[in-house]
């Protein structure tokens, strides 16, 4: 079951690539949510390791990407996209699926896992949301963007949660990293409950500079950490693809931040 979602969703990525060239935004292109300087020796060392296979051309598509060409969206582009939208649904519905059985088994004491129950609810959280995304997409045409504070907060809690598993997959003799990441779990703890008091949909200025400077500050520290486990230099069980992963979602919450503070502006 989950060598055949993994293959289902690594399709799709190939497919999302070779349909966004030309198209996708510079803005994204330009962030580092999609690949970073670390993505493909990530990739690399992290099949050494585990034995699990990553196409790597995906990255080197990836990093081919390019923007602003006159691109007609026809039919038959717009039809390949549907095509896509349901097929990723159909892979979508199963990881969920597979996921709530683990995560139903491992509260119930019948399954053992080295991943944090946490952890499971986090990828569930997210799928959820990006099926949410494409079902907007193939009922509506387009995505309905929450209000800026319900989207925040949602990021602060993958953000919190994030350091959160980092504190826990450090080697215990990495005393410093441990604090510092438990002080970030404890900063967007604290940008949560503050978010939570406000009755607008929109944060206050002054919370939301304080949320983009929090998450300008994690981001260095995850770009730190990644560089850190690729090279061997941080005792960890953390593989470096996952230090990879987290530090391009950080990217993509930064855009996102930058973008609504030029919004308030």
């Amino acid at each position: 079951m989950q060598g055949g979602v993994r293959e289902k969703f690594e399709d799709g990525l190939r497919r999302t690539v070779e349909l966004a060239d030309g198209i996708v935004s510079e803005a994204v292109l330009n962030s580092g949510e999609i690949v970073t300087e670390f993505t493909q020796k990530a990739e690399c060392q992290t099949e050494n390791l585990t034995g699990i296979p990553i196409d790597e051309k995906i990255t080197e598509a990836e990093k081919r990407l390019g923007t602003g060409r006159c691109i007609t969206i026809n039919r038959e582009i717009i039809y390949q996209v549907r095509r896509l939208n349901r097929y990723m649904m159909q892979s979508l519905n199963g990881l969920i699926s597979f996921k709530e059985e683990i995560l139903r088994e491992m509260t119930m004491c019948r399954l053992y896992n080295t991943n944090y129950p946490l952890l499971i609810e986090h990828i569930l959280r997210e799928a959820k949301l990006y099926r949410q995304m494409i079902s907007q997409l193939e009922n509506r045409g387009r995505i309905s963007m929450p209000d800026l504070k319900n989207l925040e907060m949602f990021w602060n809690q993958i953000m919190m949660e994030h350091a959160q598993f980092i504190r826990g997959l450090l080697d215990p003799a990495e005393c410093e990293l441990i604090e510092t990441a438990n002080e970030f779990a404890k900063d967007y703890c604290g940008l949560l409950e503050k978010a939570r008091e406000q009755e607008c949909k929109v944060m206050n200025a002054a919370l939301a500079s304080e949320t983009l400077q929090t998450t300008k500050r994690y981001q260095q520290f995850k770009t730190a950490g990644t560089e850190g486990i690729i090279g061997c230099e941080i005792r960890s069980t953390i593989l470096p693809l996952l230090a990879d992963h987290v530090l391009r979602e950080a990217n993509h919450y930064l855009r996102i931040l930058e973008y609504s503070q030029k919004g308030r502006g």
